[in-house]
């Protein structure tokens, strides 16, 4: 059986949200960057959040602002960073809102994982 990691490519609006959270990450100087789409096709993004009182996943600060803006449901995520594997805490919060796939990235756009 072939790499699922190497098997995949992203599509042109997946390709989108990986330009997202590049950016994102660049103008937060973050950890990670991450990028959601919603099932109408609204797109946001968010960098890691590292404050003392406060420290959320790009991808939960991702979600956190598609779910303020009265998203329902999610169609895609995707999280560019060093991570390999999402956080439980991360895959549960994904799970809630729909059954989707989460492309990790490496910084160069390179997909690491698939989830």
């Amino acid at each position: 059986m072939a790499d699922p990691v190497t098997t995949h490519e992203l599509d042109d609006e997946d390709a989108k949200l990986l330009t997202l959270a590049r950016a994102t990450r660049a103008r937060a100087h973050a950890a990670e960057g991450a990028a959601v789409r919603d099932d109408i096709g609204r797109t946001y993004a968010a960098a890691t959040v590292a404050l003392p009182s406060l420290q959320l996943t790009a991808l939960q600060a991702a979600v956190a602002a598609a779910m303020s803006s009265g998203a329902e449901r999610l169609e895609a995520a995707l999280v560019l960073g060093d991570a390999v594997r999402l956080s439980q805490a991360d895959v549960a919060l994904v799970k809630d809102l729909s059954p989707v796939t989460v492309w990790l990235t490496a910084a160069d756009g390179s997909i690491t994982a698939v989830e």
